[in-house]
């Protein structure tokens, strides 16, 4: 039973489609990755604040991202010889212009009945919508997928999602599996990499292994309040953005840019470790996806705050590091389909379970 899952972070730097199969346990078929075209990418950035003609740019928008991602569907079906027929659903993420569930509400883009028309496939879309209606933050969605890749490893563990903003899921095997954003990911790095260097990220952290930690950068930057709350919680680009950097930075003189980028992978490092430590004692793994999976200073500075726990890729226990969110996507179509309630209202802080999605026939 073959799903198509569709997820295009934050971090704006492409397009992710999974092709898996359901049956029985889902599994990752193959996988194709869409760069993120530069006009396109500076035009959906600019909407995630307020602007000038912001409804006609985003209709546009989206026009375009259903066009891209449509044939990123195509290829990915005839590269793999499988007709679309043979697909059952494309789950589509589509893409998060506006995240503000404090105010109720969330936005993301991306045409899905266009995608449908384009593809001849059924699209399930609007994941959070729901979730939000239902009191929820409508993130993180991938835990109740979670739950089901890792039911076979030790507890309690972590599976740590690293994009563009970092969230975890807590599976302990006995209570209710809960979680949340913890805060940035990769945005503040890749921000400032771009702004001081051109380079879309800092492959492997090699320029933040390179500087010192600010302390009192760090510590001011600790000092930021949605840090100190507890769970459900979510965050975004609304809140965590390169403005956020530049106006504590306007406070600290003379730091080298390398030292404000080994500072900003400490600061993901740190808020993470406390936020795991602090909702999940005697931790023995923490499994690491997404971008971040990939940053080896990353990782070691989280090994250091986490001596007593694993810290590793999904890769190193056979599970794609790379494609979780997409398969995650593919998996909640299934469930929308099927009638199943995927969100975790310990995550979300949702009423109640919840089927997740709204349905666009091929």
């Amino acid at each position: 039973m073959f799903y198509i899952g569709i997820m295009s972070g934050t971090s704006l730097d492409g397009i992710d489609i999974s092709l898996i199969d359901i049956d029985p346990h889902p599994s990752l078929i193959a996988s194709h990755f869409l760069p993120m075209p530069a006009e396109l990418k500076q035009c959906l950035l600019s909407l995630c604040s307020s602007g000038t003609d912001e409804i006609n740019r985003a209709a546009l928008a989206e026009q375009k991202w259903a066009r891209l991602a449509a044939a990123g569907v195509a290829k990915l079906i005839a590269d793999n010889n499988i007709s679309a027929q043979q697909v059952r659903a494309i789950g589509s993420h589509g893409q998060t212009i506006r995240h503000e569930p404090a105010k109720q509400f969330t936005v993301q883009i991306g045409s899905p009945a266009l995608l449908a028309e384009l593809t001849g496939i059924c699209v399930v879309s609007d994941f959070r919508q729901r979730d939000i209606a239902a009191g929820g933050q409508g993130a993180p969605l991938v835990p109740a997928f979670h739950e089901i890749l890792f039911s076979q490893q030790a507890k309690p563990c972590v599976v740590l999602n690293v994009g563009g903003f970092s969230n975890v899921t807590l599976l302990n095997g006995q209570q209710e599996t809960s979680g949340f954003d913890c805060g940035p990911g990769n945005v503040l790095m890749d921000a400032w990499i771009q702004h001081k260097k051109n380079n879309l990220f800092d492959k492997d952290g090699a320029w933040a292994a390179s500087g010192t930690v600010n302390k009192a950068l760090l510590e001011h930057m600790m000092l930021e309040p949605f840090l100190a709350t507890q769970g459900p919680k979510s965050t975004g680009r609304e809140l965590f953005n390169l403005a956020w950097l530049k106006h504590l930075l306007a406070e600290h003189k003379a730091i080298s840019d390398q030292d404000v980028q080994a500072t900003l992978c400490e600061f993901t490092a740190l808020t993470i470790a406390k936020a795991i430590s602090q909702a999940q004692a005697h931790t023995k793994a923490v499994w690491v996806c997404g971008g971040g999976a990939h940053n080896q200073d990353f990782l070691n500075r989280l090994r250091r705050l986490m001596p007593c726990c694993t810290v590793a890729s999904t890769d190193s226990i056979g599970i794609s590091a790379d494609w979780m969110e997409a398969m995650a996507f593919a998996w909640l179509a299934h469930c929308c389909l099927e009638g199943i309630p995927s969100n975790r209202p310990a995550v979300t802080g949702a009423n109640g379970l919840r089927i997740l999605g709204a349905i666009y026939p091929a």
